[in-house]
């Protein structure tokens, strides 16, 4: 959300970021959009909001599954308006605010349930971005480690090292990460708080890390490659990874998806490597 923030026109404009799971329900309405002295009980001062905050700019709805209705409602009307009224004012005050918002719940489930307005879900989903769970894309674990490692150092004060021991990382990379991005960046915290000397060690992970058994992708022991007597590396390599992905694909129906998960692959990077070994299902002609 900051990326896109940050290479917008409205980059040196501020950016505000709400998590509407960690504001209780009965508070998130005068944190979004602010309330007038004596608006309730504990109001002593007028507050403006944060849509009022972020004019100009843009506002990241972190978790917006969790809005309660009558949020929703609030919301959508200021999506179709684009001005709010303040808690306790009955003047309304117009912004000029992208709204940028996430969430790990699935809406058009929610929808179904009742739980998420339809309406609401159309004007927020005008351009969606799907971003895949950390278990589907390990080759950001390493970055996104470093990254924490910098963050948590500074925080801190502490110069724990970003180069991790080859069993740290497995440890980390086997990993399938339930609580998602969130939860490394957790465990990355926990480590550079309690790691003894300037390193992470495996000690420094949780048990539930440090013993999860790494995700192996069984092969039919009869598989062998054909090679001749002098056996080119690359080749083989190569001749190996196309009869991993053809057994991926076969195991589950040419589901790229599913194929990917199993191999523990990123979509694009199978995708990139099916087209290159010309591995693409060949339509029949009744198709």
């Amino acid at each position: 959300a900051k990326a896109i923030h940050q290479a917008s026109p409205r980059a040196d404009k501020p950016f505000v970021v709400v998590n509407c799971s960690n504001i209780p329900s009965e508070l998130l309405e005068s944190e979004l959009f602010g309330h007038t002295k004596g608006a309730f009980t504990g109001a002593v001062t007028a507050k403006k909001g944060l849509f009022e905050i972020a004019d100009g700019g843009s506002i990241f709805l972190d978790e917006i599954g969790d809005l309660k209705p009558e949020t929703q409602v609030r919301l959508l009307r200021f999506l179709q308006e684009r001005e709010f009224t303040p808690l306790g004012d009955t003047k309304p005050i117009k912004v000029d605010v992208r709204i940028i918002a996430a969430t790990n719940v699935n809406l058009k489930e929610a929808i179904k349930e009742g739980i998420f307005r339809e309406d609401l879900y159309y004007r927020l989903s005008v351009v969606p971005i799907e971003l895949p769970p950390l278990r589907e894309r390990r080759e950001d674990i390493l970055p996104l480690a470093q990254y924490f490692i910098r963050k948590y150092n500074k925080e801190n004060g502490r110069n724990v090292s970003e180069q991790l021991s080859s069993e740290v990382l497995s440890a980390l990379e086997s990993y399938n990460y339930p609580g998602n991005v969130r939860e490394l960046e957790n465990i990355i915290e926990r480590a550079i708080v309690i790691a003894p000397a300037n390193e992470i060690t495996l000690d420094c992970l949780p048990p539930e890390v440090r013993h999860h058994e790494p995700y192996a992708y069984k092969i039919d022991e009869t598989s062998h490659l054909e090679t001749s007597d002098v056996i080119d590396f690359y080749e083989a390599v190569k001749q190996f990874e196309i009869k991993l992905i053809r057994e991926a694909l076969e195991k589950t129906g040419g589901n790229q998806s599913r194929a990917a998960r199993l191999l523990r692959l990123n979509v694009t990077t199978l995708n990139s490597k099916i087209q290159a070994y010309n591995l693409m299902r060949k339509r029949s002609k009744t198709e």
